[in-house]
């Protein structure tokens, strides 16, 4: 069998040695179809992530396959069902705590970039029936991270006006969202190509950061004054004081990333403007299922930049790295 694995001595790298997996009572092997690359992925592959790490890691917590053996005790699946892994297997509803989030694939666990994978049958969910396996791999994080920020921290409701940053995998997921719910969306990118494609998808409104680099000011322009509802920013220290000048008083940021890296930040935006701030941490099965639901109720389809083949796995990583206009996948 055929994974990858992060060797801290060469990045990415092809294992063969491996042999198939056999599941306990209560897992499945899954033959993986499609995997599809976060942020977190980079940052992990690079040394750079800020959280633990497992030693000799099978990277990528998103993952869609089918399932070709189940455990005796499992009666919730059968061969052949279509799934998608869960980002937190141990996180089935409810608020956040530690213990559910303690076992995140793709990081303190083995991931995805495999040709199998054995996984507990709590850590796998069904997905929309029109999706594809390459289509269903984008969900269980950046799908159920843009549904967290737009639906249960956002609480976004016809009207709301909506400031999303960049075109990512999170900001592509979470624009078709805000706009199920009713939402205006201004979306910012320093590239108009980018912005063209979010207009596609029904940006209201484009600022390209990089001739417009008082966003916040434009953001405030647009809505005569008041400032937007919900902020959902991706760029951490880079981003989030321009996006707390952006908000109206009581508003929300929802913080789901770090690509603009860390640092500090000035508070009295958040105390002044009376500003909610809600970090993101992925989210639950629960939301999950919601989420999985909405998109098939409305055909909503997550938007694939590219598509690599298993063998380009270490291109993949590099078009991560150097930024994308919605989803990579990696085809297995």
């Amino acid at each position: 069998m055929r994974r990858y694995i992060i060797d801290p001595a060469v990045g990415l790298r092809l294992d063969t040695t491996s042999a198939s997996p056999t599941p306990a009572p209560d897992e499945v092997v899954v033959q993986v179809r499609a995997v599809s690359l976060n942020f977190r992925d980079h940052l992990i592959a690079t040394g750079s992530y800020p959280l633990p790490v497992k030693s000799e890691l099978v990277p990528v917590s998103d993952g869609a396959g089918e399932i070709v053996q189940i455990g005796h005790a499992v009666t919730q699946f059968r061969v052949g069902d279509p799934v998608v892994s869960m980002f937190f297997p141990e996180w089935q509803g409810g608020g956040i705590a530690a213990h559910k989030v303690g076992s995140a694939l793709g990081g303190t666990t083995d991931g995805m970039l495999s040709e199998q994978v054995v996984l507990p049958s709590s850590a796998l969910a069904p997905f929309p029936p029109h999706l594809s396996f390459e289509q269903a791999a984008t969900l269980p994080c950046a799908g159920v991270t843009a549904w967290n920020a737009i639906v249960e921290v956002g609480r976004v409701a016809e009207g709301d006006v909506v400031l999303l940053q960049g075109t990512g995998g999170v900001s592509t997921f979470a624009l078709q969202f805000a706009k199920l719910a009713g939402a205006t969306v201004i979306q910012t990118s320093s590239s108009d190509e980018k912005l063209a494609a979010a207009r596609a998808l029904g940006a209201d409104h484009l600022v390209n950061y990089q001739d417009t680099p008082d966003w916040d000011v434009e953001a405030r322009r647009l809505t005569d004054g008041r400032g937007v509802d919900l902020v959902v920013d991706i760029g951490g220290a880079a981003t989030l004081e321009r996006s707390l000048r952006s908000v109206r008083l009581g508003g929300r940021v929802a913080a789901v990333g770090l690509v603009g890296g860390l640092g500090m930040i000035d508070p009295l935006p958040i105390l002044t403007g009376v500003v909610n701030i809600s970090g993101v941490l992925v989210g639950s099965r629960e939301m999950y299922t919601a989420m999985a639901q909405a998109i098939a109720a409305a055909g909503i389809e997550p938007i694939i930049d590219r598509s690599f083949s298993f063998e380009d796995a270490p291109a993949a990583f590099a078009y991560l790295a150097a930024g994308a206009a919605g989803k990579i996948v990696i085809r297995i």
